[in-house]
């Protein structure tokens, strides 16, 4: 296989690209030996635990890759693809100079304490690394806050608890600081657990460790509830969150329909994508609306929200409404000044479409329409957050903070552990924060949610073809989608 390096800033290492024939390419994670030479190795010491005494394979071949995609033509590329994760035969450091650091960053998300908790118990059974520490209040946890030493015991029962026992914050980023305080602990494995800002800082420090010629691994496990970091299958904490947001909507379809011309309005989680509330939906099956960022909508005039409305109040007696948090942003408009104010982290700050939108809804009805509705709003956004993972979500968690802990040691670095197509890989950072997942809505689930809800596209056939590029987009269903040009109104939005 060749070898090939490329890169857009001097500043960052370059990244690894390794070809291969069928147009095989592996974007790899950097390693430790690519600039510290002559580093010792160790034998692995899973190969003398008793636990994988039934395993056939101990250990992931060097050669073991996953692909990004695995949908090909037979005369197509093989494409992209990432290095496997799991344990190597040889491991970069002694189990007892080992001294690891964990920190959680951003926002609560379900998981946090199961990620937190199989690392350290992963580290402590498996390779018998003893000195583990916390980093308490996020990345300025690092030069201004405590320190807490764990251990299985101290992690115990922490995935029964939502939160993250560590604490979290915003911002905080000092990179000079926090290598600093790294190097002045001694401490060689850091893993930092948040979204993609997070794994932006994760991304600096390590390229300000290998500056400075340090052996620290620096290891990221990617975390959002919004499921939008790119690359991987899902994040952890999306299933939970879906699971939960089903009581809200639940709640809201009750109400709804125990009342004439009742409408159950819920708010979820969503400030970029709107995944949680389009997989919610379809997994309900009650709603009748499903509003996300990625696809704009409008209120006023023929197919748009207000008459799509009025038509299911007088089929059902009764609708529910699943709004994403970041969805008709841009309709907002006597609160256009807010949207360039950001928080610490760099994401902008939403005004609240959900009482937004349910103030425009009564507002219409009662003094346009002249027809008395009955509207509850539902925001379940923190609850959903604070509650511990289930059963789904602890599995996942295990296996990135298994896999974390495995590359770690292996010498890997400047990497996230994620799932790709259903096996876990070691992920270059800058892959992980080059762009925001979101929902492609010509795609066929969306498609799949606009068939289960019956409701208006509210995007003409030919915009729909402009934003493809692809002619055959015109054969696509968009469910009831009304386009003419009396439509005037999507223009401006």
């Amino acid at each position: 296989m060749d070898s090939s390096n490329s890169a857009s800033s001097p500043d960052m290492q370059k990244p690894k690209i390794v070809t291969g024939p069928g147009g095989y390419v592996l974007e790899d994670v950097p390693h430790l030996s690519d600039y510290i030479p002559d580093l010792p190795t160790y034998p692995n010491p899973l190969q003398d635990n008793p636990a994988y005494s039934v395993v056939k394979q101990y250990f992931v071949h060097v050669d073991d890759t996953v692909p990004q995609k695995i949908v090909v033509h037979k005369d197509g590329p093989r494409g992209v693809h990432f290095r496997r994760a799991g344990p190597r035969q040889r491991v970069y450091f002694d189990s007892d100079e080992v001294h690891a650091c964990i920190v959680t960053c951003g926002g609560l998300c379900p998981g946090l304490n199961t990620v937190i908790r199989e690392i350290v118990c992963g580290l402590y059974h498996m390779y018998g690394v003893k000195k583990v520490l916390g980093i308490d209040g996020g990345y300025r946890g690092f030069y201004a806050k405590n320190t807490v030493y764990l251990d299985p015991k101290v992690v115990n029962d922490i995935h029964k608890r939502g939160g993250t026992i560590l604490g979290t914050s915003r911002g905080g980023h000092d990179t000079s600081k926090i290598v600093d305080r790294i190097q002045d602990r001694g401490i060689n494995q850091v893993y930092i657990i948040g979204g993609d800002g997070t794994q932006g800082g994760a991304a600096v420090i390590f390229e300000e460790i290998r500056r400075r010629g340090l052996k620290v691994s620096v290891v990221g496990i990617p975390k959002t509830i919004d499921n939008d970091i790119p690359v991987i299958d899902k994040s952890f904490g999306f299933d939970t969150a879906v699971e939960e947001a089903q009581r809200a909507i639940n709640a809201a379809h009750v109400e709804a329909d125990s009342i004439e011309n009742g409408i159950g309005l819920v708010k979820l989680m969503g400030r970029y994508s709107g995944f949680i509330a389009m997989y919610a939906t379809l997994a309900s099956r009650d709603v009748d609306c499903c509003l996300i960022p990625e696809s704009p909508f409008y209120l006023e005039g023929p197919g748009g929200l207000f008459e799509y409305i009025e038509k299911r109040l007088k089929e059902n007696g009764h609708m529910v409404i699943v709004i994403a948090e970041g969805a008709g942003q841009e309709l907002l408009s006597e609160s256009i000044q807010s949207m360039t104010l950001k928080d610490a982290s760099g994401n902008k700050l939403l005004q609240d479409v959900g009482l937004w939108i349910s103030q425009r809804i009564k507002d219409y009805f009662t003094k346009q329409r002249k027809i008395t509705i009955n509207l509850k709003y539902i925001d379940p956004t923190y609850m959903i957050r604070a509650i511990p993972s289930n059963a789904s979500d602890n599995v996942y968690c295990t296996l990135l903070a298994q896999s974390a802990v495995h590359g770690a040691m292996a010498g890997y670095t400047g990497f996230t552990s994620g799932l790709v197509n259903g096996r876990q890989t070691y992920i270059p950072f800058y892959r992980i924060i080059e762009k925001r997942n979101s929902v492609v809505i010509t795609d066929r689930m969306w498609a799949r949610l606009l068939s289960s809800t019956n409701q208006p596209s509210f995007l003409c056939l030919k915009d729909s073809i402009e934003d493809t590029g692809d002619e055959e987009q015109s054969n696509q269903l968009l469910a009831n989608g009304h386009c003419g040009e009396e439509d005037s109104l999507i223009s401006k939005i």
